[in-house]
């Protein structure tokens, strides 16, 4: 994930973070943007009238150094006002020169008249209004919609509004069943469930993958059905679209419980979401196009095999005893597309984590890199070459993100035994499981809208 901070006082915060623990500014995550950003509240938005007088708007607050730059520099456009005016020209040349930036910012928090002028030293093509999602209260969600900018967008908003349903966010606009208001237990569960959720949702969109609602396409979006199974039994599982998740998962003893049943090392609420949604994007990526599902079909095996079968044949026999040479774990051996999912999952655990090791400035340089035959200027966390097609050093884009990514996990590993843990990345990357990671890297890539982080060049 993508590290940020308060663009008020620069406090580090969170991709979980609705407001600043240091000063209290408001803070909201921008899908489009990909990153957590400082709100500011008060100033309303003359062409929205989508929302009721209660749910406030807000404007971004862009950060210390970009509104600094602005005054006084770059013409602003008119602003409905008429003419091109300068902040010398909005605020008084003397109160300009003895505002700094940290003054400007405490008094656009306030709402203070004068900081509302001296924020019109922002450019027209920076500044943007947001209301924060709607289930932002019973989901725990810090995700911001933007303000509508049309009228078409406002009457949308409008007509959300009065359903009762309210401005949803990317993230909860998926969800198409949750537990009833009057089960505590499945509303604590679910407010952790989202959690998860908006951190692999945040991933597919900064990856360029689509996400579509259900809502918006019946036939080949996607939806959540995340179901309490305290009453009544819940399949965790995909069908068409419809990814359906038993809450128990969010219950920290019962997935630890049923971990140690299934001898698994690893088990989390995020890697369930990962795993089912590696399933939704098969047919996408890979199953509508022959010429991938014969390439898949050399790694992963014949997808057309009997799944219940195999699911039976699983579960009374396990896994073969030579398993960990060709898979990422010991599920993965139950049937083709399980294999898939869980190396779709897979892949994006190395990525996100790299993407954090990256942002927070974390390299391995040491102990001995000899040892480990990777060259020093390898391991920096984040893969600098993400095209399909092998790098300076003749590597495979696979090849230069396991280069980063092992030495990364020997460094982890060894720290988590330090502090009396067990490993915490305890699977090995044999040569036919890089290879299957090597698919879904591809895969994942040709499938990337154009221009994202994973269509890039570089």
């Amino acid at each position: 994930m993508k590290v940020n901070g308060c663009a008020r006082c620069g406090q580090l915060v969170f991709f979980e973070n609705s407001a600043c623990l240091r000063c209290g500014a408001p803070l909201g995550f921008d899908p489009d943007q990909g990153r957590v950003i400082t709100l500011v509240t008060g100033r309303v938005r003359p062409s929205s009238t989508a929302r009721p007088r209660s749910a406030p708007v807000y404007l971004e607050l862009p950060p210390v150094a970009v509104v600094a730059a602005a005054i006084g520099q770059a013409p602003l456009g008119d602003g409905g006002r008429g003419g091109v005016q300068s902040v010398h020209q909005v605020a008084s040349p003397t109160l300009v020169r003895r505002v700094t930036a940290t003054d400007l910012l405490d008094r656009a928090i306030g709402a203070d008249p004068i900081a509302e002028d001296l924020l019109d030293a922002v450019p027209l093509d920076r500044r943007r209004w947001f209301y924060r999602c709607a289930a932002s209260e019973r989901a725990g969600c810090n995700w911001l919609v933007p303000a509508p900018a049309t009228a078409a967008d406002a009457a949308r908003a409008d007509a959300e509004v009065s359903t009762g349903e309210g401005t949803l966010c990317r993230c909860c606009r998926l969800t198409r069943t949750r537990p009833a208001d009057s089960d505590p237990t499945g509303r604590d569960r679910f407010v952790r469930a989202e959690a998860a959720k908006r951190r692999l949702v945040a991933q597919l969109l900064e990856l360029g993958l689509p996400v579509v609602a259900q809502v918006d396409d019946p036939a080949g979006g996607l939806a959540f059905d995340l179901l309490n199974s305290s009453e009544h039994a819940v399949v965790t599982g995909h069908s068409e679209g419809l990814i359906t998740l038993d809450l128990a998962e969010s219950d920290d003893a019962h997935r630890e419980r049923v971990r140690v049943q299934l001898g698994e090392p690893y088990r989390t609420l995020l890697g369930h979401f990962r795993h089912e949604i590696g399933h939704y994007y098969w047919e996408m990526l890979v199953g509508a196009d022959p010429a991938r599902t014969a390439r898949f079909r050399d790694l992963f095996g014949d997808p057309d095999l009997d799944y219940a079968a195999a699911l039976d044949r699983h579960y009374a026999q396990g896994p073969p005893s030579d398993w960990r040479n060709t898979f990422v774990s010991a599920y993965a051996t139950m049937h083709p597309w399980e294999d898939w999912a869980e190396t779709f999952a897979h892949y994006l655990h190395i990525r996100d984590t790299l993407r954090t090791s990256a942002e927070f400035g974390l390299h391995v340089a040491g102990p001995d890199l000899a040892a480990f035959g990777v060259p020093a200027n390898t391991l920096a966390a984040e893969p600098a070459d993400l095209r399909n097609a092998d790098d300076a050093a003749g590597r495979s884009p696979i090849r230069a993100i396991i280069d980063q990514w092992l030495p990364l996990t020997y460094a982890l590993n060894a720290i988590s035994r330090s502090m009396g843990r067990d490993d915490l990345y305890p699977f090995v990357l044999t040569p036919a499981v890089r290879a299957k990671l090597g698919f879904a890297h591809e895969m994942i890539t040709v499938g990337a809208r154009p221009g994202t982080a994973s269509a890039a060049s570089g």
